[in-house]
């Protein structure tokens, strides 16, 4: 039932780079190059992107006009070596415009028929041949390219996971770019690791930071019709298992009180996207004891939970910098929960991950648990808390963190989810395997210095991730 309400996108720029001189030489060579331009568009729109597509271009003057009609809303640059071309027809795109430019190298043949070679059937498959010419040029103008896909143009996954992965990019990239994460509340003054610069997050990503007054949520929570109220009931019910409670003795069953409260809380918290046009928030606040401010921020756990499946990161303690992280994963379709770390296993080598706030349900092991809470550990108020473990398999963690200079950086790491109990808590959490062992990761991992949140996916995507970093001009670490 919970559909989301951001559909990921971007617009990428594409062209085919040639050597206008071989067409004067070769009949029929440019129709047989513009089929394979053709489906190397084909290739690229599958993922769901929109596609500019620009076509051959073969001299200096033809690189130039492109590079004035490529727009400042392009996300990523394709240029295809479609056969071998000159620098001169890639230097001005390359030098005059802003986006991250990377070259596709995919031979239609998987190799020459050297029987039957000719030279027409060379330039058909020399894809690679300038290769090196643009790199390097592209270094020396002080513009290198983000990647080479080098491949197959037919049948070859390993390209065609490469070219999902590059689209994948675009659609983070297109996501950070004006993208709003609302601050409401106040930062929780005893984490240092929690205090951050919205300025400095505005000239990092690109995106703006509402400040949001918690009354807003408090209004629509007071003002919630009751239509709202069991529309949303229904979700939350359909989506979540209400199991009795095990060994935790703060635990409960479901109240219908704490469901009623939970409800309205979601109910207010789209409405508070809504007003902001927000791509995502960060937020803390305590309230006074037993007031409605308290009752209302302590009942956000489970709105925040269907919002993120539907593609909005919410996370508490006012950690903007890991709702960042959140939406990046996101829109590489991997998930991004709001994680931390628990208590190890030495026994088996593994370590809980997780939190007592929002996840990302969308990569959910199976139904999401909710149970009533009599006390939130660490913070004031009571309400619903959500349980679950996400997905077996490879796992991905983000955490950005900052210097000592307030620069920004992506701490990166990879592991493994694997099946087992969890405790019974009302939290989330994930055995999480990571190797060469658990302990040597983790010790490797804290000493680079990152807030003790991150964001937690499904997959292995830390080289893509690093990617990301490269292109922002963030510094990053993958720890292995």
């Amino acid at each position: 039932m919970i559909e989301r309400k951001v559909i990921p996108g971007a617009e990428i720029s594409f062209f085919s780079a040639a050597h206008g001189t071989y067409f004067k030489q070769f009949d029929g060579l440019y129709e047989s190059l513009k089929k394979y331009h053709d489906y190397t568009v084909s290739l690229v729109k599958q993922n769901g992107v929109k596609v500019n597509d620009y076509g051959i271009i073969t001299d200096n003057t033809e690189a130039f006009e492109l590079s004035r009609k490529i727009s400042a809303d392009t996300d990523l640059i394709i240029c295809n070596m479609i056969t071998y071309a000159t620098s001169s027809v890639f230097a001005p795109v390359v030098l005059n415009c802003k986006a991250p430019v990377i070259l596709l190298a995919l031979q239609p043949r998987k190799a020459l028929d050297y029987t039957k070679a000719s030279t027409y059937m060379q330039l058909e498959n020399d894809n690679i041949c300038s290769v090196p010419e643009f790199t390097g040029v592209a270094v020396r103008l002080g513009k290198p390219v983000a990647d080479v896909i080098i491949g197959c143009l037919y049948d070859d996954e390993k390209a065609a996971g490469e070219i999902s992965d590059w689209c994948g990019i675009a659609k983070v990239l297109n996501s950070l770019k004006g993208a709003r994460i609302g601050l409401m509340g106040h930062v929780l003054e005893a984490m240092y690791d929690m205090h951050t610069d919205p300025t400095a997050v505005s000239a990092a990503f690109g995106l703006h930071v509402p400040l949001i007054e918690v009354d807003d949520a408090v209004e629509f929570y007071r003002s919630a019709a009751e239509s709202e109220i069991s529309a949303k009931k229904r979700i939350i019910l359909e989506e979540f298992e209400t199991p009795e409670p095990k060994s935790d003795p703060i635990t409960r069953k479901l109240t219908a009180s704490d469901l009623e409260k939970s409800a309205k809380a979601a109910v207010a918290l789209d409405k508070l996207v809504e007003k902001y046009n927000l791509t995502g928030l960060a937020y803390y606040y305590e309230g006074s004891e037993n007031s409605l401010t308290s009752e209302v921020v302590s009942s956000f756990i489970v709105g925040n939970s269907i919002l993120n499946a539907q593609g909005i990161p919410m996370c508490g303690e006012f950690d903007i910098k890991t709702c960042i992280a959140m939406l990046i994963m996101d829109r590489l379709s991997i998930g991004g929960s709001f994680a931390e770390f628990h208590p190890f296993d030495f026994e088996n080598d593994f370590i809980l991950v997780g939190h007592d706030g929002p996840h990302h349900i969308a990569i959910a092991d199976s139904k999401p648990i909710l149970r009533s809470l009599t006390k939130f550990h660490g913070k004031t108020g009571s309400g619903t808390s959500v349980e679950f473990k996400i997905k077996e398999g490879p796992i991905t963690m983000l955490g950005i963190t900052q210097n000592a200079g307030g620069k920004f950086k992506f701490v990166i790491g990879e592991g493994y989810s694997k099946k087992g109990d969890i405790p019974p808590t009302g939290n989330t959490n994930t055995r999480g395997f990571f190797e060469p062992d658990t302990r040597d990761f983790i010790k490797k991992w804290v000493m680079e210095g990152p807030t003790h949140h991150y964001a937690l996916g499904i997959g292995h995507k830390a080289d893509i991730i690093k990617k990301i970093a490269d292109i922002l001009g963030i510094e990053s670490i993958i720890v292995r």
